[in-house]
């Protein structure tokens, strides 16, 4: 479902080799939290989703575990920013700006951090709506208008 509705939005879209279970497990305990259904199920079907101008519109697996675990254990990060352990982040714009689920409270509402200004604000109301933004915008910088 997720590749076809990816390939149908942008058919230029980049998908790689889908994640196996045991993958998800490992990273979701090295987490230390459950990763959110929608975000799961893609990458059962593929390890991210690569969009305009090769952006990591869905980050791999890997760097999602390891963004995620060093936005909420780095010290110069908490000394810049407001704290990140509410948010599971899982791609990015290509200049910075990062996309999150937010896990506390849990909901699929899907916000941007900015990193210039620190602001985090909503985008999307779930992973498909967010896709559908990011990939029918052809651009980078669609949540800003």
């Amino acid at each position: 479902m997720w590749r076809e509705t990816a390939a149908q939005t942008f058919p230029g879209v980049g998908l790689r080799e889908a994640v196996q279970e045991s993958g998800l497990a490992v990273a979701q305990e090295r987490l230390g939290r459950t990763l959110p259904a929608e975000l799961r199920a893609l990458l059962l079907e593929s390890d991210g989703v690569i969009g305009h101008t090769d952006t990591d519109t869905v980050w791999p697996l890997d760097r999602i575990v390891e963004q995620n675990l060093l936005f909420w254990s780095d010290e110069t990060l908490a000394r810049l920013y407001m704290p990140f352990d509410a948010f599971l982040f899982f791609g990015d714009n290509g200049g910075g700006d990062q996309f999150a689920f937010v896990q506390r409270p849990e909901r699929p509402d899907i916000f941007v951090w900015e990193h210039e200004s620190d602001s985090r604000r909503w985008v999307a109301g779930g992973l498909r709506d967010y896709l559908g933004r990011v990939l029918n915008s052809g651009g980078d910088d669609w949540y800003r208008s």
